[in-house]
């Protein structure tokens, strides 16, 4: 899979392109308003319990407004926080603070609250199994929110399509069996890993023994999951997906598949609570 790479170059360009996106054509018209250049000292603080993440980009977003604003981080990246805690201090021109406000905690809030989501699907399987996002991704965001999902404790799948077959239901209609098109994968794997979906028992007996990597049983009840786990387990890695909530991942783990892949965690998933007070 393709290395998932957040280089102090990476997120300088994305802050750069979120300011660009805030501040285009005019600049900030309401914070023109103050006359005084007035240094003051402003604190992130959590107005939830979570797990917190993106500090690299609150500190290049004030970087390339004013690099003499002073930054004091108080939590680790990825640590656990707690409504209330402090987060970090921001000092300088108050101006400057203001212009930077909103980039920097979309930032932090969106990938906090990827790492947190995350986090809850993680404590619920314990160490059953291994919850990993998808490409159900915002576009042009998903190596930040794969990110958000290493530091909630999950595990990334493919980065994008050249990464590894994937043969989904809809790869069936192009006038191929299951059979053949999954000896075409195999035929042509190159050092790729191959996955096959499937969605119901009888896919897995016209395919079962042909030499692919992983399983991925879509939509079925635990039930049959655990069917096609206990038959496919010595041939395959197993990973279930759809449908799947914190309210079912535990009895889903219990199957004994070997990852859940969860496109809430990306697609749909809250922006942690996080306010800068001055």
């Amino acid at each position: 899979m393709s290395k998932i790479l957040l280089s102090n170059q990476f997120i300088r360009n994305n802050c750069k392109l979120a300011l660009n996106e805030d501040l285009y054509p005019s600049g900030d018209i309401t914070t023109s308003l103050i006359k005084k250049n007035a240094n003051k000292k402003a604190k992130l603080i959590a107005n939830q319990n979570g797990i917190i993440g993106g500090l690299k980009f609150v500190i290049q977003t004030f970087k390339l407004i004013d690099n003499k604003i002073k930054i004091k981080i108080k939590k680790k990246e990825g640590s656990k926080i707690k409504k209330g805690d402090l987060i970090a201090t921001i000092e300088g021109n108050i101006k400057n603070i203001l212009i930077g406000e909103r980039v920097a905690l979309n930032f932090l809030s969106h990938i906090s609250g990827i790492s947190t989501k995350t986090n809850q699907f993680v404590k619920k399987v314990k160490k059953k199994c291994k919850i990993c996002c998808t490409r159900k991704t915002i576009p042009n965001l998903r190596v930040i929110q794969k990110y958000a999902v290493k530091l909630g404790g999950g595990i990334n799948h493919r980065f994008n399509l050249s990464d590894e077959y994937l043969i989904k239901d809809n790869h069936l209609r192009g006038n191929h069996g299951i059979i053949q098109i999954v000896k075409n994968a195999i035929k042509n794997k190159k050092n790729k890993k191959i996955t096959v979906e499937i969605d119901n028992y009888n896919q897995l007996k016209q395919i079962i023994g042909l030499k692919f990597d992983r399983l991925l049983l879509d939509n079925m009840s635990p039930k049959v999951l655990k069917k096609c786990v206990k038959i496919s387990k010595k041939y395959y890695e197993t990973e279930a997906s759809g449908g799947v909530t914190l309210k079912n991942v535990k009895k889903i783990a219990n199957t004994g598949v070997d990852r859940i892949s969860v496109g809430e965690i990306t697609h749909s998933v809250n922006a942690l609570d996080i306010k800068l007070e001055i």
